[in-house]
């Protein structure tokens, strides 16, 4: 058994410990946010926090993540409360198709993190999930609101 903490929440899985930590989540913990893309970790569809740090879920082993903890997009507005990425997303009109959001909601979050002011070119290196749609300017401009509301280092 491998036991990890999912958006808080302990949770234990018997599975192989070499499986991607993405299919334990949508598979056999039925959390769904993180997407499967491409399964290289290229285009960060399936990225999540491990102990706070953003991952590519697709290639990070299960074992990996045993005893830390894992947030999801799920995780990231207990109570219904939308964290302030969320809300800047919703009013920049961010997603498209929607299909990368959730981890490019959460690689903005560990970005705002480590810098809660960051520049566009701290952006451009720190934002790699690729958006099929092209969002990429409102997602430059969602994450300046999120950071100018000074609540966004979740």
């Amino acid at each position: 058994m491998i036991q990890l903490t999912v958006n808080g929440r302990s949770r234990e899985v018997d599975v192989e410990p070499e499986m991607p930590l993405l299919w334990v989540l949508r598979d056999e913990l039925d959390v769904k946010g993180p997407k499967f893309g491409c399964g290289i970790a290229q285009c960060g569809a399936c990225t999540v926090h491990v102990n706070g740090e953003p991952v590519r879920s697709c290639s990070f082993p299960v074992s990996a993540a045993a005893g830390k903890r894992v947030l999801t997009l799920e995780g990231l507005a207990p109570g219904g409360r939308l964290h302030p990425v969320q809300q800047a997303w919703i009013e920049h009109q961010v997603p498209q198709c929607g299909y990368c959001q959730g981890g490019q909601i959460l690689a903005a979050v560990a970005l705002l993190r480590k810098k809660p002011n960051p520049t566009d070119k701290d952006i451009d290196e720190a934002m790699t999930n690729i958006c099929r749609c092209g969002t990429y300017a409102r997602i430059r401009t969602a994450i300046h609101a999120a950071a100018k509301s000074g609540k966004a280092r979740a």
